[in-house]
């Protein structure tokens, strides 16, 4: 059996993409699934051989460092497009607009207008927002759409912004590249190549 890392809690971002993976590549079931707090760990694991394959979002914040830190003992071995869960941006009812803290994990800062707020606090994770926001720390926050709709009677939305597609990395410890692109030749933005490149030559032929 496999066993596939990622930041966890369960339910969160990472483990929802992870799972759409699995099922894509037809492993689901065959797999174990291991979530850490943060992607040191992950990566700690996956290096000790505690893991088979880590995954993590290209925009994470943490990307970069983990790439580079591990770099010597963990290589990019796969990488692919996921929409996410949809998300929103939702208010505690009767806090009105622009009052107290709007609540983001960092990634998804940009996925709407926070202007109103004076104050943006940074949490590591969508679900940490949540947490947060239950708890009343917060008045606002980017949370997953389903979180809202959970608690209708204590939040309301303020801007859907749906599911976000974002390229997804996954680690593992022996490299696939063999010094050369690994490229989906049969994927969909290839086949949009051909159409476009065979439209061009009709166009420039007659």
């Amino acid at each position: 059996m496999l066993t596939f890392s990622t930041l966890g809690l369960e339910g969160s971002n990472h483990h929802f993409v992870l799972r759409q993976y699995l099922d894509a590549r037809g492993i689901a079931e065959a797999t174990r699934i291991v979530l850490f707090d943060d992607f040191h760990s992950g990566a700690r694991a996956l290096i000790a051989g505690e893991a088979d394959y880590l995954l993590q979002c290209a925009v994470h914040p943490a990307a970069a460092e983990i790439t580079g830190t591990y770099r010597a003992a963990m290589v990019v071995v796969d990488a692919f497009i996921s929409p996410s869960r949809p998300m929103a941006l939702v208010r505690a009812t009767g806090s009105g607009e622009g009052t107290g803290r709007v609540a983001v994990q960092p990634a998804t800062q940009s996925y709407a207008d926070l202007s109103a707020w004076s104050t943006v606090v940074h949490e590591p994770t969508v679900l940490a927002v949540q947490a947060r926001m239950a708890e009343g720390r917060y008045e606002a926050g980017i949370v997953f759409s389903s979180f809202a709709a959970a608690h209708p009677e204590r939040f309301e939305l303020i801007e859907p912004i749906g599911a976000i597609c974002d390229a997804w990395i996954v680690y593992g410890r022996e490299a696939v590249d063999e010094d050369r692109a690994v490229v989906w030749e049969s994927s969909p933005v290839a086949r949009q190549f051909r159409e476009r490149m065979g439209q061009a030559s009709k166009v420039g032929g007659s």
